[in-house]
């Protein structure tokens, strides 16, 4: 599917360079809430076999929900990020979530009963949900067209390394010593969050030229003409109807389109099975002789982050669409194998198969990370026009979440119903519906301006 829009046919293509370095720092500066996001993601691997040896987690139940209070409070946390970017900033929207990340997490780490326990952990994950809606809108925001893919895969780069740093340091930390320790990079990341400027895009949505000028200039180079680019912005806020927005609009194709396309692509993100697979590393490992487990789950962050680095680079050269395609049919293709491994299991005839479920496993991990586990949050932050990129990636969190949450609940509900094998048949299934539904109906961003974008659906309302 092309992204011509037929509506700005000799609209001006200008290249905005500038100096990458500032821009990289920056976007450093802003990773930091997805690194304590991640940090929050690996935390209870680690510490909840020595809360539960403490007794602090007494009983499957309390177990549980200190699992899922994480997603729980990112369900809340969405919604309220998409409010907050809008009346108070990219930046500032950053700021709170990692003022309440480092309560959360300080809460945590001085617990000494259930509720205070809960509390730092549904504290940490409503900051997750304002992270997932500020930090990609942020990224996509103040990148260059060339390098948006690349920033914006970053944020997921930055997740994964916060995940190995709490499955690393929680092999030697006690649980409340990794609660501290979380606090750190949310202090940092308020700090430095001082020295980056907000995005230009929301300085001119809210009318504030003069500033926006004064962001681009810091981002592209004090030698950088800023000008082009700033009218660029501006004539792309002309064509919409106003800045201010109303939940009404989503009536309209141009904006009904994208959500759309946004909230199927995160349903099938959380339904693609990575949870369950997560959830499973540890018995493989086992299963196949590996009696360190949390050096297993060491070893599975670690394959993480280098697809994750490598999605970074590919990102801008083969496109998100082309990405997600691939990346979807090889998990399609390990949940298969998954299923197989564990029919197998069922059956009494396992015994010398344990390395399927280790190779499925690693290449399942690695198409995620190359496709499905930084694209969704980087397209959500590009589809959106401006004054409707806060509701509708609110929207589109609070779903990615909610969906979260309900597989985490509910799946050993499917594995009653289905078993192991045909729970993860399910989870196949849905990966090539999601393999299908992109390749029908999701744009290729690579290469194109946010300007472009907003132009497309314009565009394509009007031929419908």
């Amino acid at each position: 599917m092309s992204l011509e829009s037929p509506v700005s046919p000799q609209r001006k293509s200008t290249k905005f360079e500038g100096s990458p370095s500032r821009l990289f720092l920056t976007a450093l500066c802003a990773s930091l809430g997805p690194l304590t996001f991640g940090f929050t993601i690996g935390y209870s691997s680690p510490a909840i076999p020595k809360l539960e040896h403490e007794k602090l987690l007494d009983g499957k139940s309390l177990t549980g929900w200190f699992g899922a209070l994480m997603t729980v409070g990112a369900i809340f946390g969405g919604p309220c990020g998409g409010k907050l970017i809008e009346k108070y900033g990219r930046k500032q929207t950053l700021a709170i979530a990692s003022s309440i990340f480092f309560v959360g997490w300080v809460v945590t780490g001085l617990a000494s009963g259930i509720r205070t326990l809960f509390f730092g952990r549904v504290l940490c994950g409503f900051s997750s949900g304002l992270i997932t809606v500020a930090a990609p809108v942020y990224l996509a925001e103040i990148s260059t067209k060339a390098l948006r893919g690349f920033l914006g895969a970053s944020m997921q780069l930055s997740i994964t390394i916060g995940i190995v740093a709490a499955y690393a340091l929680g092999m030697k930390c006690s649980w409340s010593m990794l609660a501290f320790i979380g606090a750190i990079p949310a202090a940092l990341a308020l700090l430095l969050l001082f020295c980056i400027p907000e995005t230009p895009r929301y300085l001119i949505l809210k009318n504030r030229r003069k500033d926006a000028l004064l962001a681009l200039a810091a981002l592209r180079g004090p030698h950088t003409d800023v000008e082009d680019e700033c009218r660029d912005i501006e004539e792309g806020f002309m064509q919409e109807t106003g800045s201010s927005f109303s939940y009404s609009e989503f009536r309209k194709p141009e904006l009904s389109r994208p959500l759309f396309i946004s909230v199927m692509i995160m349903i099938f993100q959380q339904f693609s099975g990575i949870n369950a697979v997560m959830f499973y590393t540890v018995s493989i490992f086992q299963s196949a002789g590996y009696k360190n487990s949390e050096l297993a789950t060491v070893v599975i962050g670690i394959v993480q982050v280098f697809a994750t680095l490598v999605a970074c680079i590919l990102m801008d050269r083969m496109g998100r669409k082309k990405l997600l395609i691939i990346a979807g049919s090889i998990m399609t293709l390990t949940c298969t194998t998954f299923g197989y491994y564990y029919y197998r299991m069922g059956s009494g005839t396992h015994s010398n198969i344990s390395w399927l479920a280790i190779t499925s496993l690693v290449i399942y991990i690695i198409g995620f990370s190359l496709g499905w586990g930084p694209i969704p949050m980087l397209v959500m932050s590009e589809l959106f026009p401006a004054p409707a990129r806060g509701a509708a990636s609110g929207i589109a969190v609070f779903t990615n979440w909610f969906c979260a949450f309900l597989v985490t609940k509910e799946f050993n509900v499917l594995q009653e119903l289905f078993g192991q094998a045909g729970t993860f048949w399910i989870f196949g299934v849905c990966c090539l519906c999601g393999v299908m539904f992109v390749s029908k109906y999701l744009p290729e961003t690579r290469g194109k301006s946010l300007e472009d974008i907003e132009l497309y659906f314009l565009g394509r309302s009007m031929l419908l």
